[in-house]
């Protein structure tokens, strides 16, 4: 049997009411804060990734889907969108059209990692990303805009961490200041900490291993060795969530683990998803459209997982809403009558009503589960004795009540009824 690849899902219709109620209300709250939506591919020139994510980081060093075209240009399949976003601002000139562009976009995602709980090697993320402020209180937005999302989707069990990395000036003489701590315990690090040591030595934070978090535990703090700007903009910050009563823990060992951060970093995390807890976060990143070749421009973003965020939902016993309920089901009671029901179907589905009717030549019976099986609101019997006399056999599938249509040019009343139970 051919099967999907590992780490890959298919996603069925009996699932993916999920997915419509979620993108919903994400576009809804989107909208209310004025983002507008962009669309990129789903592969760059690998170079786009290179140059934003960092070489040495996890991502780009293992997890990239990369190959080369038939003109051997390096593709790859986006492992996240900020880069994407960004490469888009940069070709089309977007920020000379526009001094505040506030962006999002829902969008699969591809990495090659060990498959797990929520963890897909093509998943699915929405986001956000707004470039042309410095503003912390911009920051502020993207993370109450995250906030707000999953609230809105019911999911109780979160938390906010946040945390501010400054700028790289200050960044760069912590990093000095933390060699030097971790060089004392330099042999008691995971091998995978020692390689981060040399290269990116701020992603040993990202370590999951106990011995390197209890060596961590007392390293210095890089929020001690911050400057007074990027301290006054991280008080902003917390006032503003404060303002809006979102509760929130500073966490100084939240750096995201991508290159390209400044100033604000956040995760919102949730209990209900297992160890791999994180649901969303992002931050800020004043340095990157510069990075990738465009003119120096602020810019801030999160993105959170949809897989994920549908996972905590299920773990929480959240419903979803499924509206794809049939408004009616045709069924066919005689043979002769084929053409009108499909006529009749026609006429009620170009009024916007929902139907459906048999393809299978199946009996009246058959019919009627196939109705039940769509969990259809109405049944339209056409043919019988009914017919013969002008009128359709309409049954409530709610009540079990019956009543006749008089057979009426477009079917207007049986429209209005139709309508009416929506």
């Amino acid at each position: 049997m051919i099967k999907s690849v590992a780490g890959t899902k298919d996603i069925l219709p009996v699932d993916i009411h999920k997915w419509n109620y979620v993108e919903d209300i994400v576009k809804k709250i989107f909208s209310s804060f004025n983002y507008k939506e962009i669309r990129t591919p789903i592969f760059e020139e690998t170079s786009v990734f290179y140059r934003s994510i960092g070489e040495e980081t996890d991502i780009v060093s293992k997890e990239m889907y990369t190959f080369l075209d038939r003109s051997k240009t390096s593709i790859t399949l986006k492992p996240e969108m900020t880069a994407a976003v960004v490469r888009a601002f940069i070709e089309h000139s977007m920020g000379n059209s526009q001094s505040l562009n506030k962006l999002f976009y829902i969008s699969p995602m591809f990495r090659q990692e060990r498959p797990q709980a929520g963890r897909f090697r093509q998943f699915h993320q929405f986001g956000a990303e707004a470039l042309g402020s410095n503003s912390p209180y911009l920051d502020a937005e993207i993370i109450i805009l995250a906030f707000l999302i999953i609230k809105k989707l019911g999911i109780k069990n979160i938390s906010v961490k946040i945390n501010s990395l400054g700028v790289p000036e200050s960044r760069e003489k912590y990093k000095i200041l933390l060699s030097d701590y971790l060089k004392e315990h330099y042999s008691k690090l995971s091998e995978e900490s020692k390689k981060r040591f040399e290269k990116n030595i701020l992603r040993i934070f990202d370590s999951k291993s106990p011995e390197d978090q209890e060596i961590l535990k007392n390293a210095p703090s890089l929020l001690d060795y911050l400057d007074e700007n990027s301290l006054q903009h991280f008080a902003i910050v917390k006032k503003v969530l404060e303002e809006n009563e979102i509760k929130y823990h500073v966490d100084p060992s939240l750096v995201r683990g991508l290159d390209y951060y400044t100033h604000t970093t956040f995760e919102i995390v949730s209990e209900s998803i297992g160890a791999q807890s994180a649901l969303c976060g992002g931050g800020r990143y004043d340095n990157l459209i510069e990075q990738l070749g465009g003119k120096k421009t602020p810019g801030v973003g999160f993105a959170a997982g949809i897989e994920r965020l549908i996972l905590a939902m299920e773990n929480e016993g959240i419903p979803f809403p499924n509206d794809n309920q049939l408004d009616a089901y045709l069924v066919l009671l005689d043979k002769d009558k084929e053409f009108l029901v499909n006529k009749f179907g026609y006429v009620l589905r170009n009024s916007g009503i929902k139907v459906d009717y048999d393809y299978l030549n199946r009996s009246i019976k058959a019919q009627m589960r196939e109705a039940n099986r769509e969990n259809a609101k109405f049944v339209v019997f056409i043919g019988g004795d009914e017919f013969s006399r002008g009128v359709l056999l309409l049954k409530n599938m709610t009540d079990g009540t019956q009543s006749e249509i008089l057979i009426q040019e477009n079917l207007e009343s049986l429209i209005m009824i139709m309508r009416g139970s929506n």
